[in-house]
């Protein structure tokens, strides 16, 4: 995504705007006319704009759809829970290395794991960011929002906090691309235009086996290769998705080259 610029559409922010700004590297707009893409700190949030698109893309914790969602969440009902192993007494940490918008992460910590977010796209994780810091102020959802940690950087080349040792790396590397745009969700060709198509998503699992954790899962779409041609332990399905999870005895088996490291 070229040209994007950061617009600070409400005067009382214009300290934040500038630091924003300053962090990401963008040209700070304080009135039109505005580039097509244009990263907007409003009164109520950080949106991105996009030309041709009726609504702007933000992370918003507090929506409906996900609030109902919670209401009736369970282990036994998340495909994504049974693919980090989490049981009813067993929460283990979860290394998100691919946060994205947050969301598979926030099912977790709402499933009671502490999930360690790491998104090497600037721009994605200033909107997670802000999502984070609005719903952290939201009663109903705060306390899911405590055991969900932010870091902006490559996951490969990050040092996780002394306190945290992940039992569970997950990753959600970008679909590969599609032959028709249409099928393509606005959000995932808004991500695919920010972070690219990860063609090091191979390498990013490569990094993850290479760890001493419990197991690694890897969220892909339905018919699509394995990661790097690397046969999972076993796959767990869901409607739209499917995980496939590689369990520690299962990874060591298949590589004898991969040398488990100490994060």
């Amino acid at each position: 995504m070229k040209n994007i610029a950061l617009y600070c559409a409400d005067p009382k922010r214009i300290r934040e705007a500038e630091k924003l700004a300053a962090d990401l590297k963008l040209n700070l707009l304080t009135s039109p006319p505005l580039p097509a893409d244009t990263l907007a700190l409003t009164g109520r949030r950080l949106e991105l704009r996009r030309s041709g698109e009726s609504e702007p893309i933000f992370v918003d914790f507090a929506n409906p759809k996900l609030l109902y969602r919670l209401k009736h969440i369970s282990i036994k009902k998340e495909a994504i829970a049974r693919a980090v192993g989490l049981k009813k007494m067993k929460t283990p940490p979860v290394l998100d290395a691919t946060a994205g918008l947050g969301r598979d992460s926030f099912i977790l910590a709402a499933l009671g794991c502490r999930v360690i977010m790491v998104e090497r796209s600037p721009i994605i994780a200033a909107l997670l960011a802000d999502g984070l810091l609005r719903a952290a102020a939201t009663a109903r959802i705060a306390s899911i929002c405590r055991r969900m940690t932010l870091y902006q950087a490559d996951s490969r080349f990050f040092s996780l906090p002394p306190d945290f040792r992940p039992g569970v790396i997950y990753l959600d590397p970008m679909y590969p691309a599609r032959s028709k745009s249409a099928m393509v969700k606005k959000e995932m060709r808004c991500l695919r235009d920010i972070a690219g198509d990860d063609p090091d998503s191979g390498a990013l699992l490569d990094w993850a086996l290479a760890r001493k954790v419990n197991r690694v899962a890897v969220k892909r779409p339905k018919g699509a290769k394995n990661l790097a041609d690397r046969q999972p332990s076993f796959v767990i399905k869901s409607r739209k998705h499917r995980f496939d999870v590689y369990l520690a005895v299962h990874q060591t088996a298949m590589d004898d080259n991969l040398k488990a490291l100490e994060f």
